[in-house]
């Protein structure tokens, strides 16, 4: 949804414009209709590398010089676990001590933290070609156990402490800063910037992402179709975003309609008001034309990743309610066979934790889920663009 107005007559209305509002900035990651896989599969093409919980991008580099710091030690392979958590926990001072507070991985939990931020960068590391070792943080730690190695990287003074050294890091990659883990900051030097513009060169070349990057765009926009040089886009890249902004337009409405049905389960007159409100502005901005001239065939064939399974069950049901869109929106919302068609959905993917059948389940619910358009990470990978790339 590109835009939602409304006239402030009184308190009222304007209460309720406010929680409309923040029904679409609802950022539950569950993915109740069973469409992360083409949702990933068209984000990864696009932005490979980023995650949707990743916050600076200088995390790429902070993540290589941590675990640099520990590789030429003689550890076992649970000091290893345990002296590179420790770190990173660590990290989070550094970070404050540099006047850093948003962003910061961890900031509030501290030492109770779960999810490391190695764990959420791993994946990009080896994407962008900055980790070329091939196996998992879990597995470098046995690699390493009880061996000492030639710290990956070029610098003259570095010698091998043994002959099965490994190669984990880019050979390239910058210098560590000496107060690193006294003070840290997450802007990039030129230097930094550089490296991660040629990595994403080299490993992902057909990529947006790496256009954008390297063509210094900082565009400023909420959907990667509304960017203003879309049409300079190179066409496969240009081809996805076009599908990706019909498969989000109209599989927001489904999303919508789940929803709505859940509030009308839990008796909530405010909730069902408000959702029936979302769908009128889901039907003013729906484009029936492109929706109409939208080859499927063709969508299911570029959006193929070799990263993610879609399944048939997925495409039946994108195709279905495609179906009940083209056959009028106004039935897709209020027609029982388009309802039972999310019911069903929503029930295989959940099983006894749906809730459609698991009152407890349902009474758990916070009014919203899933109720924000799929953008396929735009939102990360503008932030690394406009705020960390380009300066």
């Amino acid at each position: 949804m590109s835009s939602l107005g409304w006239i402030d007559f009184d308190e009222a209305e304007r209460q309720r414009a406010q929680r409309i509002m923040a029904l679409l900035q609802e950022r539950e990651s569950r993915d109740e209709l069973g469409l992360g896989a083409i949702r990933d599969s068209i984000a990864d093409h696009l932005f490979p590398g980023t995650s949707t919980i990743q916050t600076r991008l200088r995390y790429m580099l902070f993540i290589p010089w941590l675990f640099r710091t520990l590789e030429s030690n003689e550890l076992s392979e649970a000091q290893f676990r345990e002296q590179a958590r420790r770190l990173e926990v660590d990290f989070i001072k550094s970070l404050q001590n540099g006047g850093e507070t948003k962003g910061v991985f961890g900031i509030d939990a501290g030492a109770r933290l779960q999810r490391l931020p190695s764990s959420v960068y791993w994946a990009g590391l080896g994407a962008w070609g900055i980790r070329v070792f091939p196996g998992s943080i879990d597995s470098l730690f046995v690699a390493l156990r009880g061996r000492g190695r030639l710290r990956g990287g070029s610098d003259d003074d570095e010698t091998l402490v043994n002959s099965h050294a490994l190669a984990i890091w880019s050979p390239a990659l910058p210098q560590m800063p000496k107060d690193l883990l006294e003070r840290a900051v997450f802007r990039l030097t030129t230097e930094e910037a550089q490296f991660l513009i040629d990595r994403l060169v080299a490993t992902q070349p057909a990529s947006l992402l790496t256009t954008l990057a390297r063509n210094g765009d900082d565009a400023d926009c909420d959907y990667i179709w509304t960017h203003p040089h879309l049409s300079a886009f190179p066409a496969p890249a240009r081809r996805l975003v076009q599908h990706g902004e019909i498969f989000s337009q109209v599989m927001h409405g489904a999303a919508l309609l789940y929803n709505l049905a859940l509030s009308e389960l839990r008796e909530r007159d405010d909730w069902k008001d408000d959702y029936r409100e979302l769908l009128k502005f889901w039907v003013d901005e729906l484009d029936l034309g492109a929706v109409r001239a939208w080859s499927l065939d063709d969508f299911w064939s570029v959006v193929e990743h070799p990263a993610h399974a879609i399944r048939q069950p997925a495409k039946n049901f994108v195709t279905q309610w495609r179906d009940f869109v083209l056959g009028g929106t106004m039935e897709a919302i209020t027609s029982p066979s388009a309802r039972r068609l999310v019911e069903d959905r929503e029930r295989r993917l959940k099983t006894s934790q749906s809730r459609y059948a698991n009152h407890a389940v349902r009474d758990r619910w916070s009014g919203a889920s899933g109720t924000e358009r799929l953008t396929f990470r735009w939102a990360q990978a503008r932030s690394h663009l406009t705020l960390q790339l380009l300066f």
